[in-house]
Parts: structure tokens; sequence; C-alpha cells
């Protein structure tokens, strides 16, 4: 705040300025008044952001002007209000960095709140609906991207908007920098380099730096240790993290037509070891581990891929879980998903959980590495249950393929055909995949399944909120006001 009461207009922006002399309207001169009204809390948002809940605080801006010299002294004072707030992106149901597409086949119905930094296009072949409210930094645009191939054979095609829907508004955007391109949010995926602080400010958005116990696996070794928040000083041994974690996972993926060299996280045997080592817990201050950042490093070759599968996550640690790598993520079987409530939309026995990667693929419970390169009829889903944000990239439409739109944005690779994915939770796609780059629409990949995919309301508590949750900064502006001048409030 000393910083912005400094900040006057000067004669460097425009000449005009030289007749002009301001205060903050407590006889300082060349000073412009900054206060705080409220300190920071969870609280709704202002403005286009209603039904949003961000940490904010509320600042008051005053500038005092008169004009030198003139025939008579005339004061004039303008004053603004404004919110500076951080704000959880997995309380959206659907948030786009880049443009967001959206057009199913067959009727769908959005629950939650929607956002895209850029424009939002829509043309689906029956029915789409959006609930709550919609936001685009562009338009948005009832129709199809210009760099969308598909021709759609539309039947009862309608969009409808049952809360506001307003194009041109501000951006949202995590706060790494001035460049906040797809590219560069990426890179809150990768491993940092040496060099960089952690208290930087990309390093502090970096999921590796975030994360409780980090997995490096590289051709000779595996390196397993806590996270930044103890400066990463306790090793847990490979005979400890042998228990939970399988280097030699590997499978086919149809859509990249590659074998996927994978790292395999068994949720299940992390939440016995989390329970009772006396290393991680030890330096977690007793508490059961909430997030884990596995980065496969492996040479790749013309026909493998690096992966990472989330295996045995139908229930979690106690404090919930995150997954997050720069590989290809794969979750198979039901996910955070209590036996009573599978196939349903009740998350009230769920616990705070997240998927990040470069992709995102969903294996069903009927999932077989041994089929996985046989034809799709070999390859049969059944009906599966996930519960979690998922954030990771697209491959967008590029004039010959199209991105799959929102509703590929899990990807597949099992016959869903009469199957269905009940799916609660929240969707962010914030830069395009660099290692899952294979487009969408290939023959004998997938067939879609029913999708019964609602927004966990649950993320709209902070204390529910995954471990882990990206926040982007916004500074939301009030009205400006004149008001009398030499007079703060």
């Amino acid at each position: 705040m000393n910083a912005y009461r400094a900040l006057v207009p000067t004669q460097v922006e425009s000449a005009v300025w030289a007749n002009f002399q301001f205060n903050d309207g407590q006889n300082n001169p060349s000073r412009t008044y900054v206060q705080q009204l409220s300190a920071a809390a969870f609280v709704p948002l202002q403005s286009q952001y209603k039904g949003i809940y961000g940490v904010a605080s509320s600042y008051r801006v005053i500038s005092n002007a008169r004009m030198t010299p003139a025939l008579y002294v005339i004061d004039a004072a303008l004053q603004q209000d404004f919110q500076l707030a951080s704000i959880p992106l997995f309380q959206f149901a659907i948030f786009y960095t880049p443009d967001l597409e959206i057009n199913p086949g067959p009727n769908m119905t959005v629950t939650g709140r929607v956002h895209g930094n850029a424009a939002i296009y829509m043309q689906p072949v029956n029915s789409l609906t959006f609930e709550s409210h919609v936001t685009a930094v562009g338009k948005i645009i009832p129709n199809k991207s210009p760099d969308d191939p598909l021709v759609r054979s539309l039947g009862n095609s309608s969009v409808t908007f049952d809360a506001e829907h307003d194009g041109n508004v501000s951006s949202i955007n995590l706060p790494i920098g001035t460049n906040n391109t797809p590219t560069a949010v990426r890179a809150i995926l990768d491993v940092p380099p040496g060099s960089e602080p952690i208290d930087s400010a990309m390093g502090e958005e970096r999921y590796f730096n975030k994360a409780d116990l980090v997995i490096l696996v590289s051709n000779n070794t595996v390196i397993a240790r806590s996270g930044s928040f103890n400066n990463f000083g306790t090793t847990i041994p490979w005979s400890e993290a042998d228990y939970f974690i399988d280097t030699n996972a590997s499978f086919f993926n149809k859509r990249e037509l590659k074998t996927v060299q994978a790292t395999q996280l068994d949720v299940a045997k992390l939440k016995t070891w989390s329970q009772t080592n006396s290393s991680l817990r030890a330096a977690l201050g007793g508490m059961d581990v909430r997030s884990v950042y596995i980065a496969d490093e492996r040479t790749q070759t013309a026909s493998t891929e690096s992966g990472v599968r989330v295996v045995n996550g139908q229930t979690l640690p106690s404090l919930g879980l995150t997954v997050a790598t720069p590989n290809a993520m794969y979750v198979e079987g039901n996910f955070n998903a209590p036996a009573p409530d599978l196939g349903t939309a009740n998350t009230s026995r769920t616990l705070p959980a997240s998927l990040v990667g470069d992709s995102i693929d969903i294996l069903s419970t009927a999932w077989n590495d041994a089929n996985s390169s046989r034809t799709i009829g070999n390859r049969v889903a059944a009906s599966t249950t996930v519960n979690a944000a998922l954030l990771g990239g697209i491959v967008p439409s590029n004039g010959t393929s199209y991105s799959g739109g929102v509703e590929n944005f899990p990807r597949f690779l099992e016959d869903w055909g009469g199957k269905t994915l009940t799916y609660n939770g929240s969707m962010v796609v914030m830069f395009y995949s660099q290692v899952a780059t294979a487009p969408w629409g290939t023959g004998d990949v997938y067939s879609p399944p029913i999708r019964q995919w609602t927004f966990d309301l649950n993320f709209l508590d902070p204390k529910k909120l995954p471990p882990c949750t990206p926040a982007a900064r916004s500074l939301i502006r009030g009205q400006w006001a004149s008001i009398k001048p030499n007079t703060v409030f």
C-alpha cells in the first residue's frame, strides 16, 4: 500500500499532468489515499463473480486533484473501492484458460459455475443447460469454434441459461507473473529448476513444492522424500516406498498408440503406510499424507510414453488426497467413492480430492491391462464413480481435429456403451498437453459413457477443498464515485 500511495500521474505519462497537483486528502502532496477496509477472509465476491467465494480483502483508493495555474482554486476528488481476491479454481464446475468448447451429443446439464479466460463455443447436438452463472473473458458464442472441423447433425439443438451469462469479464489468472499463457501455466506441473526460489511467484504455485510426499523416478533409481514444508528433509527408504509404488506397470493407450510406461500409486497401501510409518508421519506432525507429487522421468522411445496411474482409490487417507504429475494421469476404478453412494451425486461421505496431470484418463473398474492393445470389443467398461477435482490439459481444435470438448476432457480407452461414469467434482483446463498429444476422434479408442456429471458443492466450503488447490488472483473493481474534496472515510 505504501508503494501505491506514492503513485500519482506524472508528466512522463502525459504533458497535461504538469498543470495539476495531487494529494491524498490529508494534506500530503503527491500522494494517493489507499486504505484497507477489511482483513482477508473467505467471503462472497462482488461484481460478476456473484456466487463465488474467495479469500478477499477490501480496499479504498481516493485521488484529489487541483488544476494550477487557474483563476480559481478548484479541487476534485474521486473514490473507488475494490476487492483483491484469491479464488480457489475448484469452485467452478468448469474452468478453462484456453478456448472452452462444449458440444455434447446427448442432453447435458452443467450444475455449477462456468468460466473461460478466452471464448466459450457451444454447438450441442441436443440440449445443453447451464444451471449457474457462465462468464467468459471473450465472447459466449452459440456456435462451434472456427477451428472445429466437425459437421454435426444437429437434432433438437438448444442452449439454456438458467442464470446470468456474461462475456467480456475480467480474466482470472494464477499469480505466477505477467505471463499467463497456457504454456506458462503448465509449468506448475513441472519439477522446478534448482535455481528457482520456492517463495518465487512460480515456485509457490508448483505442485512439486506444495506436496507432502515427492517421488522422482529415473532410469536407475526412485527418490521418495518429504516436500518443501521441511525443506525436503525426510527421505523415505525404497524398502518402504516400494510398498505403495510400482514402477513396472505397463499398458497400451489406443489413442496415443503407445505403450504407457507407468509409475503406479496404490492408494489403499499408501493409506496403510501413512497411518503407520514413523518417518514422514512424524515430519507431518502426526497427520496422514494429503498430497503426492510423482514425476516419472525415465527415457521414452518412439513407441512408449510416460504415465502415472492411481489404483485402489475407493477409500482415501483420512484428510483426503491430491495426486499431481507432469506425466499423463490415469485413474483406474472407483475413486473416493464410499460404497453406499456409488453411482450417485451424494458426496456427503467423500473426502477432499484432486487428480492433476498432463492429461486425465479414466479407466473403469473392468479395465484389464492384458486387453489394452486389443480392439475396442475386448475393452468393455463397467459403470464407475469418480469423486475428485480434475486439472489437466487438452489437445486443442486445430482445423483438422476437434479437441473433444468438455464432454471429452476426461479421456476414455474403453467401450462405455450403456455404462455410466458417475462424476462429482470440478474440471479445470489450464494448458495444452505436452505428453499425451494425440488428437481426439481416432477410431477404435472408445465409445462414450452415460455422463452422470455433477459439480461437487463441497468445494464451496474452504474446509472441503482438495489439498493444494490452486487459487487465482483477481482484482474486482467497484464503481468510481465523485466525493467531497479533501475528505476520507
